[in-house]
């Protein structure tokens, strides 16, 4: 009897050790994750990128020059962003980090210019006079949404009803055909909108931007890039002073 009793006596004992040494342990766990954390964090911010990686891509000079800035700058608030260098009629999606995801051609509004209409997005397409089928150029939030026919598109300026979006091939239009073509004389078709090849939409834009808000940035055609990317304008003026060539004149499309 007194021998279970001892053994008793010795089980409690080291119960109870158990008990008070467990917080001890995890207490020890959760500082060494904590270091790790901070470890993690600083090996982040050691290769945090200073400018675009463009991996193997060939950007106009103030394609290339924007991006770096959006980056070194952080004005798209580390979210994905976009390039849509209308000039070169070419798309460029980058992940948060500055890391180019995809690039593509693009068909745009088949008029030259940089403005929104008043009031074109409420207009019925029909209606739009040719000169105010533009690609409107600027800084733009965007993000992944529904057309009035249930479409997967990327909004970019909802209020103009300006998105970019699969390309559509309508009869007589041959959009795939101008997309595919290595010219850009042909790539001003639309009314507005950014068209797309299929499979980068699908793989790039549309996995890029789903579940997050992001930034387009439209360079512009007819006016100066400093008169419409102002802060950019300020911190790398010699670059914004940059020759561009001048927009491609649109191919009509056969009506």
């Amino acid at each position: 009897m007194a021998f279970e009793k001892s053994v008793c006596a010795v089980r409690i004992t080291v119960a109870v050790a158990c008990l008070f040494a467990a917080p001890v342990a995890g207490a020890q766990e959760a500082s060494t994750e904590k270091r790790l954390d901070r470890g993690a964090n600083v090996e982040t911010t050691a290769r945090r990128l200073t400018a675009a990686d463009f991996k193997q891509a060939n950007p106009g000079a103030q394609a290339r020059s924007l991006a770096d800035w959006v980056v070194e700058s952080g004005d798209a608030n580390r979210t994905p962003f976009l390039i849509v260098d209308k000039k070169d009629a070419r798309v460029f999606v980058f992940d948060g980090e500055g890391h180019l995801r995809g690039e593509a051609p693009a068909l745009l509004g088949i008029a030259i210019g940089d403005h929104t209409a008043p009031g074109v997005g409420d207009r019925e397409l029909s209606t739009i006079p040719l000169k105010d089928r533009t690609t409107p150029a600027g800084r733009f939030q965007v993000e992944i949404g529904r057309n009035d026919k249930g479409k997967e598109i990327l909004w970019v300026d909802y209020e103009a009803a300006i998105s970019m979006h699969p390309v559509i091939d309508t009869p007589k239009q041959r959009r795939p055909q101008r997309l595919a073509s290595p010219t850009v004389s042909d790539n001003r078709i639309s009314f507005g909108c950014i068209n797309v090849p299929i499979p980068f939409f699908s793989n790039v834009v549309a996995r890029t931007f789903t579940g997050t808000k992001g930034v387009a940035y439209v360079l512009p055609e007819v006016r100066t890039i400093a008169s419409v990317f102002k802060a950019y304008a300020a911190e790398r003026p010699a670059d914004a002073r940059l020759d561009s060539k001048p927009a491609a004149q649109p191919v009509r499309a056969n009506r």
